[in-house]
């Protein structure tokens, strides 16, 4: 009968083991989608933004149509892939191409205000400069939760990744999430605005 008692608190004890370690996992994942949701309203605002600031600009650069059909259509390709990845945030396939269109929109940002730099009534614009200045802000903003994110991935990852964690994680479906990490080192700065 002792034995009994025994082999039950055991089986009871890895019972309550493996809830606790499921529930903790459901809330680590739960923690990194909730991190993603802000960069999604972060990058939300972004592209919000970048039309309006090609609006502006176009009066003044009218000779210039390429390089703002390139910022609108590397705004869009983003905005769509952030999309795919706010379904599922951490899943690989779709933080890559977010990564990729948002590195192909920093870029064009880039040149767009490189060549904003050459034509001074548009930097003395005031609606520009004051599109240029939220711009910047979310830039920042947009940072702080990339971090925020991948704070929140790392310790899901780590958390999956434990013993006996793991046990529960390849069983329950508990993949890796994947970082929000950008490839190219010129990319990795937020985008310079010096109007």
């Amino acid at each position: 009968m002792t034995t009994l008692f025994i082999f039950l608190g055991i089986i009871v004890t890895v019972v309550v083991a493996c809830i606790v370690i499921y529930n903790n996992l459901i809330t680590l994942r739960n923690r990194y989608q909730n991190a993603y949701s802000q960069i999604d309203v972060q990058l939300k605002r972004r592209y919000d933004l970048i039309p309006n600031l090609v609006e502006t600009a176009k009066g003044y650069l009218k000779h210039e149509r390429e390089t703002l059909e390139a910022v609108i259509t590397a705004r869009n390709q983003a905005n769509t892939a952030n999309q795919k990845a706010a379904n599922n945030p951490g899943e690989p396939g779709a933080m890559k191409e977010l990564i990729g269109a948002e590195t192909a929109l920093t870029g064009a940002l880039g040149r767009f205000f490189a060549l904003a730099e050459q034509y001074p009534d548009l930097k003395a614009n005031q609606t520009m400069s004051q599109l240029m200045e939220e711009l910047s802000s979310t830039e920042n903003k947009v940072a702080f939760a990339r971090q925020a994110y991948n704070d929140a991935v790392m310790e899901y990852n780590i958390s999956r990744e434990k013993f006996p964690n793991a046990l529960i994680a390849g069983p329950f479906a508990f993949k890796p999430a994947v970082l929000f990490e950008i490839s190219a080192v010129e990319e990795r700065e937020a985008v310079k605005v010096s109007f």
